[in-house]
């Protein structure tokens, strides 16, 4: 069992890939972020990742595993203890995550008008496929008066280039494609 490990744009952020589904593929609308330990409390893996000193965020994506620490920790202590951890719970054959079967936060809803429509669909086919390589997640708040709030999740949520991501990446396709499209900004800036 060979368990690889990629740096992200974040540097308190590295992604695991135990060579296995973390949800599985035609998941990816049911990606799961654990903010904290309490948030975690209904999965086992995630709860035990929290349980190590100074893991502040827990990812799961289809086939990978985003793990952020505080600014203060040592990458090299960490990734050992979470790789054996990684280990530990494959090798008793217990899944990482079994899928929720709720509807997910970006998905196109019947009552969303059609620039909403469009946005959701550019953000799923073109930027959340790209930015998931890097480890994270994006996902659609609301479209509000000619502003798009976006949440940044996994190693996105935090990641000092975040602002470049949203501005210089998103913002201008989306704009390109949506006329309507003004700005991208973070959810939490509301």
């Amino acid at each position: 069992m060979f368990i690889q490990t990629e740096e992200t744009p974040n540097p308190n952020t590295i992604k695991f890939l135990p060579g296995s589904d973390v949800i599985g593929s035609g998941a990816g609308s049911s990606l799961k972020e654990f903010c904290n330990a309490e948030e975690a409390a209904s999965n086992e893996f995630a709860k035990n990742l929290f349980s190590i000193d100074n893991v502040t965020r827990v990812f799961y994506g289809a086939d990978f595993i985003s793990v952020t620490k505080n600014d203060e920790a040592d990458w090299d202590i960490l990734k050992t203890k979470i790789m054996a951890l990684i280990m530990d719970h494959m090798m008793a054959g217990l899944p990482f995550y079994e899928e929720d079967t709720s509807q997910s936060d970006h998905a196109i809803n019947e009552d969303d008008d059609e620039i909403t429509v469009q946005i959701k669909a550019l953000l799923d086919e073109r930027v959340r496929p790209a930015v998931a390589m890097d480890g994270g997640d994006i996902l659609f708040d609301r479209f509000d008066d000619g502003i798009v709030y976006l949440h940044m999740r996994g190693a996105c949520a935090g990641c000092p280039s975040s602002t470049m991501t949203l501005k210089s990446g998103i913002e201008n396709m989306l704009k390109h494609y949506i006329p309507e499209v003004l700005e991208v900004r973070p959810a939490q800036d509301y």
